[in-house]
């Protein structure tokens, strides 16, 4: 896959004060450049990022798009507590994304090119997604519950055999949106 850039700035205080860490490229532990794990704000300057509570990309994840997050609420943080960041994003016109019911991909399928607001107004029988195809350079996010909120997974290129592949803790996904501004 190609490398992304982009540039994010981590605040340690709310409204953009305190220490700051600017980010090109990706970081895999916030402390290894001198930062602790608080972030109360994040400016997003260029880029689509994809945060983690843990270092190594682990973790609950936090997707971030271009503009301004005043404190953690913005983001669907549920604390201050943010470990490592990397820049995600799609580029060109054929990407998709295949659900299936089961794991391996067996059982029903259905493919998305576009944004789902609830999977189960699209024909999909439940309430949970147990593996996934993502095809081109696209990504996407995965959230458990309707209309873009609760936990939020992002999957990139490749096959997911089974939701543990792409660090869930459960199958439960209800809406998924397509990340499209990178830049």
């Amino acid at each position: 896959m190609a490398q992304r850039s982009g540039k994010i700035t981590l605040y340690e205080g709310k409204h953009f004060t305190g220490w700051k860490l600017e980010v090109f490229g990706g970081c895999d532990n916030f402390q290894d450049r001198g930062f602790m794990n608080r972030v109360n704000s994040i400016r997003v300057e260029s880029g689509a990022w994809v945060c983690f509570e843990h270092p190594d990309f682990r973790g609950q994840q936090f997707i971030l798009e271009h503009g301004d997050y005043p404190d953690f609420f913005r983001w669907n943080g549920h604390n201050d507590h943010m470990s490592s960041c990397r820049p995600v994003g799609m580029h060109g016109e054929h990407f998709r994304l295949e659900i299936f019911e089961g794991c391996n991909f067996t059982g029903q399928c259905l493919e998305f090119t576009e944004d789902s607001p609830f999977l189960q107004s699209q024909g999909w029988a439940k309430n949970c997604v147990s593996a996934l195809k993502v095809y081109g350079d696209g990504a996407w996010v995965l959230y458990e519950e309707p209309n873009y909120h609760g936990r939020m997974y992002v999957v990139e290129r490749g096959d997911f055999r089974s939701c543990s592949d792409w660090e869930a803790q459960s199958t439960r996904i209800q809406s998924l949106r397509r990340i499209v501004n990178f830049f």
